[in-house]
Order: structure tokens, then sequence, then C-alpha cells
């Protein structure tokens, strides 16, 4: 079994479904409201948990019964919460989503979230350095970002950074990374002066980048690859690039070949856009062995 390490947000999603998104100054009605468990992190350390691997999340959830909840979520899809610790008077992260027009808006509320500092992963160490591969975001403190690459560059970790939501990422980060995820607006934010086949030559099978229902390209050393995606109707695609990066670190983790790997996490991808919640379509290992028979 695949030992998984994910270092990130754990957030509340409040979820609103209309026909369209309102323009600035613009009020319009609504469908539907829900609220349900999210957070890069979390959605990340769940769908692998999901497909099969011995997951260890590391974050931070408020005082509230937000923090209450998503401390349970992870309990019930058998994520080890030993390292999420409630921050005294301090509310959970939150996520204020709108889904309109077959896609997603998202505010997200850091929060608790900004708890999750170099030194509480230093508590953590030994746990992300037994781990087979390590997942981070961006909805973490930068200097996180950085010195969990530290700690993984020292042991010999693979980490897999998925730079989202887009910021800049130090050099030094980029260098330490195994791989590095970003769709194609973040791969412009992370690559300024670069194209992006300018980009993909520089870092040979590192850079992955996701171009949503086009697939994932990426340089082999020899030529540039695009791994095709699967076509589906999606319900709501919050949650996918999430469940794309679990399912291509469970793949990794357990020694399956790249192009194998990517179209495994893209056959995970495409299943969970077709249900409600960044979680709620997250598919278990045997929907995705079945659907890539």
């Amino acid at each position: 079994m695949a030992k998984i390490c994910v270092i990130g947000s754990s957030s509340m999603d409040l979820v609103v479904t209309s026909s369209r998104r309102p323009g600035a100054g613009e009020t319009v009605l609504g469908d539907s409201f829900k609220t349900v468990p999210g957070g890069k992190g979390a959605n990340q350390a769940v769908a692998a948990a999901r497909l099969g691997a011995d997951v260890t999340m590391i974050g931070r959830v408020g005082d509230d019964a937000f923090g209450t909840a998503i401390l349970n979520n992870f309990k019930a899809n058998a994520v080890n919460t030993q390292n999420v610790k409630p921050v005294t008077h301090m509310e959970s992260g939150t996520a204020h989503i709108v889904l309109a027009e077959g896609d997603n808006s998202i505010v997200v509320v850091e929060a608790a979230n900004r708890e999750v500092t170099p030194a509480y992963v230093d508590e953590a160490a030994e746990v992300i350095q037994r781990a087979d591969i390590v997942l981070i975001q961006q909805e973490i403190p930068e200097e996180t970002v950085v010195r969990v690459s530290e700690i993984c560059a020292q042991s010999g970790t693979p980490l897999l950074l998925n730079p989202a939501p887009a910021r800049k990422v130090p050099d030094e980060v980029i260098d330490k990374a195994a791989y590095i995820t970003p769709n194609e607006h973040e791969a412009e934010i992370l690559f300024q002066g670069m194209t992006p086949a300018e980009a993909l030559r520089k870092y040979p099978n590192k850079l992955f980048i996701t171009e949503g229902s086009n697939g994932v390209r990426y340089f082999d050393g020899e030529r540039e690859i695009v791994v095709p995606t699967y076509k589906v109707e999606p319900v709501d695609t919050t949650g996918a690039g999430d469940t794309f990066n679990a399912a291509f670190a469970v793949a990794l983790a357990e020694g399956k070949p790249l192009q194998e790997s990517i179209r495994f996490a893209n056959r995970a991808a495409s299943l969970s856009v077709t249900k409600f919640g960044a979680q709620g379509g997250m598919p278990m290992r045997s929907e995705v062995e079945e659907s890539l028979k």
C-alpha cells in the first residue's frame, strides 16, 4: 500500500449553484446551497485514500463546528488525522464557490490554514520522511512550502507540488520538487518569460501542465507528449484537479510508469466531475480500474 503524506489546507466549502454567475454589482437568484468538506489538501488526502493509499494529513482546522465536521470527514474516509490539530479561538478555512455556466468560481478564506507553519510541519518531519511521496499545494504559507521542500530533499522523499492557487514559486522549491502539476494559467505565472514549450523542455519528466478537457502535456526528454483525458458530462468540476494530483501521486508511489500514471489520474479526475461536491464524486479504486478496462 502506497504511503502518502498530504500537507495543505482543510476547509468547508459553501457552494451555491446558479444558472449564471453575477456580474459586478449584480444580484441573481441561485438554485441551491450546500456545505461540503473541501480545501485542496483535504481533497487530495480523501481522493488518495479512496484510491487505496495509506494517507496521513498534515494541516490545521479551527476550534469550531466546521473543524469538527472536517475531522469527522477525514476519519470517515480513513485519513490519519494525528497531525491535524485544531487552532484555539480561530475559525476553520472556508471556500465560497459559485457553480454556474458549466464551471466554478471560488473565493478562499485561509483562516486556520495560515497556521500550517514551518514550525508546525517540523513537528511532523518524521511522517514526511517516511512517506513514499508527499503532496503539497499553495493554500498554506509560502514559507511552509519552502520548508517542506527542504525536508523532502534531505530525506530523498519525492515531492509533488500542485502550485494552486497560482503564485510565484521560489526557484529552490521548483528545483527540489520531483513533480510539478500546474494548469495553463498557473504555468504562466510560475514560468514567466517562457513559453509552455520552453518550460516543459527545461523540466523534462518533471513539469506536467494540465489542460482541462485536452489532457496533460509534458516533455519526456525527446518529444512533447499529450496524454488525453476522458470525455464525460460534467456535473461539478470542483475538485477535479485535486483528484488528478492524488491519483497521479498514488500511481507514482506504486511504481507505475509516467504515462500509465497520468492515464490513471485522468480517468479518476474525469469520474470525479460526474457528481456534486469537491469530494462527492471522488472515485474508489475499483471504479477507476473498472472504467480503465
